[in-house]
């Protein structure tokens, strides 16, 4: 209800019961119309009339009561059996069942009254007394007899169910049986008797009275609506409880609630899923309990006295009262955080387990009191057993011989307390589960059950508890136990006991009994398994089911980043036959340092083996086609400590399967650590400059500010006065852009002739350039400006007369690979490296190969070029320095602190083990800090992807509403708004922006794009959710950023990756306006166990390493057509230049080197270059002599158009003059430049059904890959017609007719909604059309030509041919007059064949 009234999603209810006494109120508590809704029927609209019979006893006296209850039993039973009808009587207990059949049938034979029971003359008498004699029960057997039946919750399912067939069919007149027929199964009975009202309650310790709605429950069974007509209720009670009954069933007592009992458990199930957030709203959500309409109609019943109720009429004050006290509760119980001076709730990790696995709040404190970081086996069982998910188990003295014979039998654990004590009793029944004894007790079978339908989560939890905590000995005994019970079987058998469905006993027997583990099952061939388990034949069946069994090879590279922080690379081979039948379509793992879990998901746990703490969990999904021994790669960063341990353990372990486990071992035995070196730059308390400095009234007319900021001045005289190189890294925001432009204006001042090359890392960022210098440079300056990216190549003489070049990496490379014949690139006087630190990220080596081909150019021609290289606050910025020959004058480095608008950064933490919940959980935190940082000013929300911006801003409107504030968000009237909104063609971006908040993402239109950012600089709606593209290609700043979420969807990977550090800086960089803002807020909501994480390394950025020894081959190959590298030694040299050059020096383990040595470093450098000429060679690029090396033709292609040696080499290898056009589809999808083509979730389903609508069939069990969604692509020809002809010739054999071709050519399109022709560049709208041509193809002589085209999807028509013409030199050839390449041809000589 709360749901419906917040999210404005309508859900009807239905509320169906019994007749109420309370009926208004439950309707209020329903939220129902009282008019329209409400429908309220008495027990006078029963279809079967009740006569109700109330009988009290005064006997005092317990044997004589109960003698008395029997009798009065009886009688009231025979009454109705001899009017012909049958009998329920209902009892308490499940004993009681069989002790008052048994009483019954006494009573009836010393009456000599059976026969009236009696069923023997029923026809089918003899047949059903064969099933009966088949029940488990004893005393199902031999009740049967008699004519009586009994029916609990002991007995078992197929037991239960005979006697409810037997009952419906009439071959029992009277059931004996608990409440639990009368809730639980619809089987009415003529007449009901209740005998007694007193049940024991667990929970209480006692006695107490049947309630209210079980007896109007059981009543309810009376009289059966197709056979009777009335029905009859008895309640035989003491006499002392007859006015109560009365009361009750004339409806003078209401129905009270029983909420308060389980408010701690609602609670933290509201807090954990994110919907209470603190006492206001958790006071909101009580009230729409029934509890508080009740608190309010009958205070004293929820001790609230009448002096509360005058003082506080509305209950608010109990309200709160109720909730913090649970609140307090379960903040000493570590559930929640609760925060007494905000009144703020925070979900603890704790509490969302106990909320996700439906942990009771009492079982959490058990937990916290007896759960330690040691323990054994059996103290875990006992530890479960506490739990008060089993409170209601009880000790009955008829179970204890059965029971301690369990306990010797199927108990390999201790038992404390034995089979007398309650805990006792629960620990032999998991034990007896997990050993899958028989039990022969049916109450003992019931109760086990029960047991076994929470043991599983409890386990489950009790894991994920040690997990959070990082305890890696009890997480691994868990994850054991937790197994064990999921497949009831001991850690100590056999692993292959889970197959016990395939492999027989005696074989598993043996196994265990030859003490013959898995790894020499492994080792040994079929016959000597055979022999050793001595069934010769079974050997082969065994090795066979060791195939099956889960196992996977680690292999790991481990690489310093600083020296407290590794990065892992986790190669993880599958080496087991996958069987859909034992491992489905996924399987888990988990990945642990020394003590973890691996499954088919892994799960990697990092632990210190001698503190016995995991440093890192992560979970990890094996998926059947990931199985096919391919390595997946997994990386991770886990911290290290001083003094360095010897070694960590990473460990795989199955989720499902024990005993499946993988071990690797890090040694730290020669590992180098890099020496700390973070060197930042004071910012100096320096008066800001004004514009005036740049002594240029031009210049000065580029800018609206007066003043530069404290950053640029302080640089600005090395930057606008001098010809050093400079390397200026500070936070975003701070104005570094401003900064390379005064070392333009210098180029511009004192070498007019030199060209400016601006490259950035991204097309958004070039984008964004191109638009602001537009407006300031080439309009106010004159200057020429050109755009190289992907979707832009200036012609020759535009990159001539350009003075500023704006370039990608890629382009820019393409480029000046040819320097030696491109003057323009040796023109170039500054160079401007914008983004430098993400000189580590993937595209990292292109932008290290294109500054150190410029260096060498410049160290080749004598013309100096100025590099300027501009970055967020560097860890090693004195490296990249020395890489750009920058000098101590040239480097600024300031901390990441140093702002013009100071920011305040706020990481709150959010529990969920699965992405798209955790999402969802973060929406209303998002909504909070808008309306706590930013409740009138601009904020940009930072999601992962398109998705996310519309489900995040459908969140926010819907918060927005339930605030009574849906436009809080607007800026605009309505006419302004109509007018905004008539030019939106996204429809999801329609509807947000009538409530002011906009979606910003690459599958917007640019007329959308630049519409919302219009409208959200101009202060025109207030919120606007954005992809991270936004935050480098756009400078549009916010006075609040919040980043949801700190990970997105990697298509290649098929899981959820981090961002960056330097992408999360960039994002939170746009927090903060100079010109309206005193400060900047960004809030950054992270995945709980990532909040230290991010804590400690926002503000210490990780040193940039370099990526190009894994991308070098290209460039190598680049190099040696363009001649600068003819052999070994030029290619060393070439190396010398690089950025990684630096690195191998400082941070050699990172690399793979053992020191820094310079033979060391000699042979790695030739190792290198040796083994990327030997890869160069084998793909045909390049040809190796004992002296040179020079380039072929394949080497040549791949550098001329930019293409990777492998996609050449693939090439050379497939293509050939006959290829056909289906195969070189699918050689031109297998390039290695769709590697990283995205495959999104779901992406697979829509290529399956794209490959239905083309050509050429792709491989349907790869539709996730790449490769096969680029071949669909490419083939995807829906833009573009698709024509099939049919011929039919008539005529043929009639010599007085000229002979007729009739055609059928038919559109299959069936998504194409128009003939215009796809034509861009046409002048003018044109329509398809075709081209008919007949004629003898080797003659050329033209018979027949037609045009076509489709006014629906087939045409029709008929062409005539000539009397005497040669059938097989026939062909009609059908052209497109649009389009290039869709021409078909056909022969008619299969039409006379036929």
């Amino acid at each position: 209800m709360q749901q419906v009234e917040s999210m404005q999603s309508m859900i009807r209810i239905v509320g169906l019961s019994a007749t109420l006494p309370t009926y208004l109120e439950v309707a209020q508590f329903l939220r129902v119309n009282p008019e329209t809704g409400l429908f309220f029927f008495d027990s006078s609209y029963r279809p079967v009339p009740l006569a109700q019979q109330y009988i009290g006893i005064s006997e005092r006296d317990y044997t004589k009561k109960t003698e008395l209850f029997n009798t009065l039993c009886y009688e009231k039973v025979v009454e109705s059996i001899k009017q012909g009808h049958q009998a329920l009587v209902f009892v308490h207990t499940r004993k009681d069942t069989g002790k008052t059949a048994r009483t019954l049938i006494d009573l009836a034979a010393k009456a000599g009254e059976l026969e009236l029971f009696s069923s023997a003359d029923h026809p089918q008498f003899p047949l059903i007394k064969k099933d009966v004699s088949r029940a488990k029960s004893r005393e199902v057997v031999e009740f049967f007899e008699s004519g009586f039946g009994i029916h609990n919750a002991g007995m078992i399912r197929s037991d239960r169910s005979l006697m409810e067939r037997l009952f419906g069919d009439g071959l029992l007149k009277v059931l004996v049986c608990t409440a639990t027929l009368a809730w639980g199964v619809n089987l009415p009975a003529h007449t009901v008797v209740i005998k007694g009202t007193q049940l024991y309650d667990p929970k209480a310790g006692g006695w107490r009275d049947l309630g209210m709605l079980d007896v109007m429950q059981i009543f309810g069974r009376a009289g059966r609506p197709q056979f009777d007509k009335s029905g009859e209720g008895i309640i035989i009670t003491t006499h002392d409880k007859l006015a109560y009954y009365l009361r009750l069933l004339t409806s003078q007592l209401p129905i009270e609630s029983q909420f308060l009992g389980s408010l701690k458990d609602n609670l933290n199930a509201e807090v954990a899923l994110g919907t209470v957030t603190n006492v206001r709203e958790a006071c909101a959500w009580l009230g729409y309990t029934y509890l508080f309409i009740r608190m309010k109609t009958n205070p004293l019943v929820y001790g609230i006295t009448w002096e509360e109720v005058l003082g506080d009429p509305s209950m608010g004050a109990k309200q709160r009262t109720f909730i913090i006290d649970a609140a307090r509760a379960l903040d000493k119980a570590k559930m929640m955080r609760y925060d007494e001076k905000s009144g703020n709730f925070y979900c603890t990790e704790l509490g969302r387990i106990a909320s996700h696995f439906y942990l009771q709040y009492s079982s959490v404190e058990t937990y916290n009191e007896m759960l330690r970081r040691h323990m054994s086996e059996s103290e875990v069982i006992t530890m479960v057993a506490h739990s008060s998910e089993f409170e209601n188990i009880v000790v009955r003295e008829e179970e204890q011989d059965e029971l301690e014979a369990l306990a010797r039998k199927a108990c390999p654990l201790e038992i404390k307390g034995g089979p007398t004590d309650k805990h006792g009793k629960i620990s032999i029944l998991i034990q007896v589960y997990t050993s899958r004894a028989p039990i022969d007790s049916s109450s003992l079978h019931s109760d086990a059950q029960y047991i076994s339908q929470s043991l599983a989560r409890i386990m489950r939890a009790l894991f994920e508890i040690c997990l959070r905590r990082g305890w890696s000995e009890m997480s691994s005994l868990l994850l054991e136990y937790c197994k064990a019970v999921d497949r009831k079987i001991w850690p100590h058998l056999h692993p292959l006991r889970q197959f016990d469905k395939d492999l027989s006993p005696q074989i598993l027997w043996k196994l265990e009994e030859r003490n013959v583990d898995l790894d020499r099952l492994y080792e040994m061939e079929e016959n000597e398994i055979g022999a050793l388990i001595r069934f010769s034949h079974q050997g082969k069946l065994v090795k066979q089911y060791v195939g099956y069994f889960p196992y996977v090879n680690l292999s790991a590279i481990v690489s310093p980043i600083t020296r407290t922080v590794l990065k892992v690379d986790l190669h993880i081979t599958p080496d087991f036959v996958w069987k859909d039948r034992y491992h489905g379509m996924s399987e888990r793992w988990w990945i642990i340092v020394e003590a973890g879990i691996c499954s088919v998901t892994i799960n990697f746990i990092f632990q210190d083996s001698e503190n016995d703490t995991i440093y890192h969990s992560e979970l990890f999904t094996l998926t059947k086609k990931m199985a096919r021994g391919t390595p997946t790669k997994i990386s991770f960063n886990i911290p290290i400590f001083e003094p360095h341990p010897p070694q960590y353990y990473i460990r795989a372990i199955s989720d499902s399967w024990l005993h499946a486990e993988s071990l690797f071992t890090v040694s730290f035995h020669n590992l180098t650590l890099p020496q700390t070196q973070i060197t930042h730059t004071e910012l100096l308390d320096l008066k800001p400059l004004p514009l005036s400095a740049l002594g240029n009234k031009t210049y000065e007319d580029l800018y609206r500010f007066s003043h530069f900021n404290p950053i640029q001045t302080q640089a600005f005289h090395v930057l606008y006065h001098t010809d050093n190189n400079v390397l200026l890294g500070a936070p975003t925001g701070s104005g570094k852009t401003i900064s390379a432009e005064l070392a333009m204006l210098h180029l511009f001042n004192t070498q007019p002739d030199m060209k400016v090359v601006y490259i950035a890392p991204l097309k958004a960022i070039v984008r964004e350039r191109m638009n602001d210098w537009r407006k300031r440079l080439v309009t106010q300056l004159g200057k020429k400006m050109v755009e190289m990216t992907g979707d832009f190549t200036p012609d020759l003489m535009a990159l001539l007369s350009a003075d500023i070049i704006i370039s990608t990496p890629e382009k820019w490379d393409g480029i000046s690979r040819s320097w030696h014949s491109r003057s323009y690139v040796m023109k170039v006087g500054l160079m401007i490296l914008d983004e430098i630190h993400l000189l580590g990220a993937d595209r990292g080596p292109i932008l290290e190969v294109i500054v150190s081909r410029m260096r060498y150019i410049s160290s080749q021609t004598d013309r100096s070029i100025r590099f300027v290289g501009l970055s967020t606050a560097l860890a090693n910025a004195r490296d990249l320095a020395d890489w750009l020959g920058v000098t101590d004058d040239g480097l600024f480095n300031f901390k990441p602190s140093v702002r013009p608008v100071p920011l305040e950064v706020h990481i709150q933490g959010y529990p969920g083990k699965f992405y798209c919940p955790r999402m969802n959980s973060m929406n209303k935190p998002a909504y909070a800090a808008i309306c706590s940082h930013s409740p009138n000013k601009p904020v940009l929300i930072f999601v992962s992807s398109r998705r996310q911006t519309r489900l995040t801003a459908l969140d926010i409107i819907q918060l927005a509403a339930s605030d009574e504030k849906p436009r809080q968000f607007l800026s605009m009237d309505d006419n302004s708004l109509d007018m905004v909104l008539s030019q939106v063609s996204d429809s999801n971006l329609r509807h947000t922006l009538q409530f002011g908040i906009g979606l910003h993402h690459a599958g917007l239109n640019d007329r959308d794009r630049s519409l919302v950012e219009e409208l959200f600089s101009n202060n025109r709606i207030q919120v606007l959710v954005c992809t991270s593209t936004l935050a480098w290609g756009v400078n549009l700043p916010a006075h609040l950023v919040i980043i949801k979420g700190t990970e997105y969807y990697d298509g290649k990977t098929k899981r959820y990756i981090d961002y960056d550090i330097t992408d999360i800086l960039q994002m939170m960089g746009r927090a903060g306006r100079p010109q309206f803002d005193q400060h900047g807020k960004a809030v950054i909501l992270v995945h709980e166990p990532k909040k230290s994480f991010y804590k400690k390394f926002l503000y210490e950025p990780f040193p940039v390493e370099s990526n190009l020894r894994e991308h070098l081959h290209d460039h190598i190959n680049a190099e040696i057509v363009s001649g600068t590298i003819s052999n070994k030694e030029e290619a060393i040299i070439y190396l010398t230049w690089t950025y990684l050059y630096r690195r191998l020096v400082v941070n050699p383990a990172y690399y793979g080197l053992e020191d820094t040595e310079t033979n060391t470093l000699n042979s790695y450098l030739s190792r290198l270059v040796e083994t990327t000429f030997e890869d160069l060679e084998d793909s045909g690029c390049i040809r190796v002599d004992d002296r040179s090396v020079k380039y072929l033709i394949l080497g040549k292609i791949a550098a001329q158009y930019y293409l990777s040696y492998l996609t050449v080499s693939m090439f050379g290898s497939n293509i050939g003059p006959n290829t056909s056009l289906e195969a070189f589809v699918h050689i031109l999808s297998a390039a290695a430049e769709f590697d990283e083509l995205p495959v999104r979730h779901n992406e697979d389903n829509l290529n399956r059904t794209l490959s239905g609508n083309v050509l050429y069939p792709v491989d349907q069990h790869h539709l996730d890959d790449p490769h096969v969604k680029a071949n669909l692509l490419f083939q995807d020809l829906q833009h573009f017609p698709r024509v099939d002809v049919k011929l039919q010739l008539q005529n043929e054999q009639d010599r007085s007719k000229s002979p007729t071709l009739n055609i059928r050519v038919q559109l299959k399109n069936s998504r194409r909604s128009t003939s215009r022709a796809f034509a861009p560049r046409f002048p003018k709208a044109k329509q398809e059309a075709w081209w008919l041509v007949l004629g003898n193809a080797t003659s050329s002589e033209l018979y027949g030509l037609k045009r076509i085209s489709f006014a629906d999807r087939v045409v029709n028509t008929r062409m005539e041919l000539p009397q005497m013409f040669n059938v097989q030199e026939t062909k009609l050839i059908l052209v497109s007059d649009s389009y290039l390449g869709f021409d078909q041809e056909y022969s008619l000589e299969h039409l006379t064949k036929r």
